[in-house]
């Protein structure tokens, strides 16, 4: 039976903390549920209290004594706290001090009304802007095991935007290429599940779309199959889980405009307050929103 994305962070992490005596430093490690089943029961868990600003400070100095921490925010929204040492010190490390801070960092997203205001969503888009960071989006198995051997072969720290509705998927999520696409997704974190049914749905319809799968946000790696569809297309839609105004949507669709000549377009939750009720929810775009928009993008296209 293949394996779930937790089983194979929990394997990555129980390999490490053993095998190469790492460090894993974060909040309430070993409290059962919330973590998805991520966390080994073994040696080199470091449990913080709750201080937001100095747990970070402990995984960033250990990085810069090369143990190769991972540092785990199990909620995206603590990050606003957790922030300073991540980018103004790891990020920093080698350009200005020529120490290098090979530091793992696991920041847990997940959305939805009841959780609190600092609980919800996904905040990767923030992390985008200062230089010294990779930024990951993966949701299957293999991205993360790819994205941590990536991790392992070089210095820079990686920022990992999880999702925990990537825990229980078990299986690859190939990109979708259709001749007769008429419009070409870009989808990100968890979008991607939304993306996927919505144009599985239009399909039935008449209506095709290509679809690619974004795991690194930055450095911003994208596949020739994906630019040759949208020089194929010359329509795009870029849908994330963060928010949109000034978020990792609208940055990508830019760079996806200037590298094709296609018109691109982002989608991602609107600007408001997210996690409080449910009469302020704000999710990531649903099936039935990505294909309104997409149809609308294509109606637009006409004229």
């Amino acid at each position: 039976m293949a394996k779930t994305t937790a089983e194979v962070i929990r394997e990555i992490t129980s390999n490490h903390l053993i095998n190469n005596k790492g460090l894993m430093f974060g909040q309430s490690l070993r409290g059962a549920g919330w973590l998805g089943g991520t966390i080994p029961d073994c040696d080199g868990l470091v449990d913080l209290p709750i201080t937001d600003i100095a747990g970070p400070g402990f995984a960033v100095g250990a990085a810069l004594m090369g143990i190769r921490p991972i540092f785990l925010v199990r909620y995206q929204g603590f990050l606003w706290l957790n922030a300073s040492p991540i980018i103004n010190y790891a990020a920093k490390s080698l350009s200005i001090w020529k120490r290098p801070c090979p530091l793992f960092i696991r920041a847990v997203g997940m959305e939805g009304d009841g959780i609190g205001p600092v609980a919800s969503g996904c905040l990767h888009s923030v992390f985008m802007h200062p230089p010294g960071l990779k930024v990951v989006s993966p949701m299957t198995p293999k991205e993360y095991k790819n994205i941590w051997d990536d991790f392992c072969s070089n210095d820079t720290p990686v920022f990992v935007s999880e999702h925990r509705s990537s825990y229980s998927i078990s299986k690859e999520m190939p990109d979708i290429h259709n001749k007769k696409s008429k419009i070409t997704i870009v989808a990100i974190s968890a979008a991607r599940i939304n993306a996927i049914e919505a144009i599985e749905e239009l399909g039935k319809e008449g209506l095709n779309c290509d679809i690619f799968h974004l795991v690194w946000l930055k450095p911003f790696k994208v596949s020739d199959q994906l630019l040759s569809s949208l020089e194929k297309t010359k329509l795009g839609l870029v849908i994330d889980t963060d928010f949109e105004t000034c978020g990792a949507s609208q940055s990508i669709s830019y760079e996806l405009m200037l590298k094709t000549g296609a018109k691109v377009h982002g989608f991602g939750l609107a600007d408001k307050v997210s996690g409080v009720s449910k009469e302020t929810e704000n999710l990531t775009p649903s099936r039935s929103e990505i294909k309104e928009k997409i149809k609308s993008i294509l109606q637009q296209s006409e004229f």
